[in-house]
């Protein structure tokens, strides 16, 4: 298993940043290693029990994973993906401070079968995975709300 944890700081209000994040699709926006993201079932609001596909790349392959919205929280959102290979856990808690958002990001990947002797040796390339969402997610959360904080998407 490795896990990679982040702290960051969003300049938008709480409510917000949970209803933008909640949005799996928006990976594709944040999450460095992420091709696509397409919601499983288009047209409805965001629930608890929603599922995307998504694309990744890692290591120069391309990998699916099907990701479940496990926890939908005022305060905490949980996705699951899985595979054949690998269960990956996207753990975010907000909390305000001054007005704007600070996200606890954890993700968590365990591998499957014989992928688990690898675990050891990708701990360097999932923590920099975990610095590009520190650099891109304040981005993509900035361009989705705006200079001015109204939202454009």
């Amino acid at each position: 298993m490795v896990q990679v944890e982040r702290t960051l700081t969003l300049h938008h209000p709480l409510p917000d940043v949970v209803a933008y994040l909640a949005d799996f699709s928006h990976a594709e926006e944040w999450d460095p290693g992420t091709v696509s993201c397409r919601p499983a079932k288009a047209g409805t609001p965001v629930a608890e029990g929603d599922e995307w596909l998504n694309v990744s790349t890692f290591r120069g392959r391309r990998t699916e994973l099907r990701y479940r919205l496990a926890r939908l929280e005022e305060r905490r959102l949980t996705f699951v993906g899985r595979n054949r290979t690998a269960t990956s856990t996207d753990d975010l808690a907000f909390r305000e401070e001054n007005g704007a958002t600070v996200l606890t990001y954890r993700a968590r990947i365990e591998f499957h079968g014989l992928a688990r002797l690898a675990s050891p040796f990708l701990r360097a390339e999932f923590e920099h995975l975990g610095d590009g969402v520190v650099s891109r997610m304040p981005q993509a959360v900035d361009r989705h709300f705006g200079v001015d904080g109204s939202s454009t998407g």
